[in-house]
């Protein structure tokens, strides 16, 4: 049963592919040669997405998130993909909610609608009012999704596999990728992961200098009702940030309150990547909310991401070096996050770098965006052959959703200006962490550790010295060439030293008393000697190397 459902689901991808036109996933589902890719274009890619259903709609959207892998028109129409399956009848549903609370909804909830206010790829979302009055949001997931989900990502993997024996696949290691995607997928299955992200994100977000944050609103968890396929929240009410009031109203006023909500968002995300490293990596209008009482609500930690200390701090200077154009600063920033594929020709990418940054020089600020110029410098290391980890197509996706809903509603702000109050407390979050005290107990235990192993070390070194058995290994890379020239030149040298020979000892016998078998040999050696000598001035002549 399970191997015919595959066929058939098989054949609708294919039905799907042939409709759009995309020859090579054709001839690869077929079981043709898997030649290098054939990728479509960006938009019949979104359209053979969205018409294969939730999975692969998800799919795209983690695709859009990694800026290291799909150049930025890819990245773009990936990031419009939005599930068109419609909402779970209402009994259906209803039998859902029933099977995964502690107790019949009766003895819970005061009222639940169980028609959908929302639908998306995983899970729609539903009202309800808890005993007592309080309204919450019901997400439920979609019934019989998790077999659809694992029958598809069985076939992504097999394409994967199918892939991984070209160039592409082994570049962009698609065996790995498809895996990844199995298991961020698999995550946003369970519900009670992303109650756990949204309570972090919420704790994250209740202090900070930067803002005040009775102004930021992430939902409370009703952690007694959360299960893995029901998530209940606080209810908020409001609208999306770009159709709310407050993006309608022309007053003065409200510019100002534009103002403020747009330098609101981008300090609370800043703290998100550059101190807490744990952020919100899919800040898109829908998932923006104005309340009604003019607050603003961040909705939706279904996809987060999270940032180590030291790329946050070379992500920081490395937002610091595109204000300012520096793209020697660039490209050190790039060697440290990235990892080589291959000897990278850091020459090269110092120039692309200043050839991309100096089409943004002289710009106002407020025309300049750093999400984009950011997505570009990535698109311009793995052009050199730098592999950029995830982490780091998720901060550039979550910027760049950022940056576009912000100036969607606010016009005139600029990223710029608005991290640059922000960085000398950034750079002494960095240097001194955010308890003082603590970094420097940490850098005295790391002394006192230092002080205690250095004369073991240096004791050790000194007796491999005196044995000698001390062996240095010294690797030196790109000499292969000099070597070779070496070589000919040695090779070369050989053989005039062999000519020279043939010579003198012709000219030895010739002089000599001579036999018809002296006359003979002289001339064998003169001869040879002639022949090797005029095919050592042409290889020379043709080398180009005779002076």
């Amino acid at each position: 049963m399970l191997a015919s459902s595959r066929i058939s689901r098989q054949g609708e991808i294919i039905e799907v592919v042939l409709r759009n036109g995309w020859d090579y996933m054709r001839q690869l589902l077929n079981g043709g040669k898997a030649n290098e890719p054939d990728i479509p274009t960006p938009e019949v890619l979104r359209n053979i997405l969205t018409e294969l259903g939730p999975v692969y709609v998800k799919f795209g959207q983690l695709l859009s998130t990694r800026p290291d892998l799909l150049p930025p028109k890819y990245i773009q129409a990936l990031s419009s993909l939005q599930s068109t399956v419609p909402p779970v009848p209402a009994q259906q549903i209803e039998a859902v909610i029933r099977q995964n609370l502690p107790s019949a909804p009766e003895q819970l909830f005061e009222q639940i609608d169980y028609t959908a206010i929302a639908a998306g790829s995983i899970g729609q979302t539903h009202k309800a009012i808890l005993k007592g009055g309080r309204p919450v949001a019901i997400k439920v997931q979609r019934p019989a999704i998790g077999d659809l989900v694992e029958k598809d990502m069985a076939m992504i993997r097999d394409v994967a596999r199918l892939i991984s024996a070209t160039q592409f696949g082994q570049r962009y290691n698609v065996v790995d990728l498809a895996y990844e995607f199995s298991e961020a997928i698999r995550a946003e299955l369970n519900f009670t992961t992303e109650a756990e992200y949204t309570d972090l994100l919420r704790r994250n977000l209740a202090q900070s200098p930067w803002y005040d944050p009775e102004q930021l609103v992430v939902p409370e968890i009703i952690w007694d009702l959360t299960s893995a396929k029901l998530l209940v929240m606080e209810w908020l009410d409001g609208s999306p940030l770009l159709t709310s009031a407050a993006a309608q109203d022309p007053s003065d006023a409200m510019a100002e309150k534009r103002q403020a909500i747009t330098t609101l968002l981008f300090r609370a995300f800043f703290k998100q990547y550059f101190i807490d490293g744990f952020f919100h990596a899919d800040p898109h209008p829908g998932n923006l909310f104005y309340l009604q009482d003019g607050r603003v609500a961040v909705l939706d930690c279904g996809m987060m991401g999270r940032l180590d200390p030291r790329t946050r701090a070379n992500l920081t200077e490395m937002v610091l070096a595109i204000a300012s154009s520096d793209a020697q600063r660039c490209t050190q920033l790039a060697l440290k996050l990235a990892e080589p594929l291959q000897p990278t020709d850091i020459s090269k990418l110092e120039s692309d770098f200043t050839r991309l940054m100096g089409r943004y020089y002289g710009l106002s600020l407020e025309k300049v965006n750093t999400a984009e110029v950011f997505g570009e410098l990535l698109e311009a290391g793995t052009n050199n052959h730098l592999r950029w980890p995830a982490n780091i197509g998720l901060f550039t996706k979550s910027l760049a959703n950022l940056e576009g809903a912000a100036r969607q509603f606010n016009p005139h702000v600029n990223l710029i200006a608005e991290v640059r109050p922000l960085m000398p407390d950034l750079f002494r979050q960095q240097l001194l962490g955010e308890d003082l005290l603590q970094s420097l107990l940490r850098t005295g235990l790391e002394f006192r550790n230092l002080s205690l192993e250095s004369p073991r070390q240096f004791g050790f070194l000194l007796d491999r010295l005196s044995s000698e058995t001390l062996t240095w290994n010294l690797n030196l890379q790109d000499l292969d060439g000099l070597r070779r020239s070496f070589e000919k030149a040695a090779n070369r040298r050989s053989v005039s030293t062999v000519v020279g020979a043939l010579i003198i000892g012709a000219a030895i016998v010739s002089t000599s008393r001579q036999t018809p078998q002296g006359a003979i040999i002289s001339n064998i050696l003169f001869g040879v000697a002639s022949l090797v000598g005029l095919w050592l001035v042409v290889s020379i002549l043709r080398s180009g190397q005779s002076r």
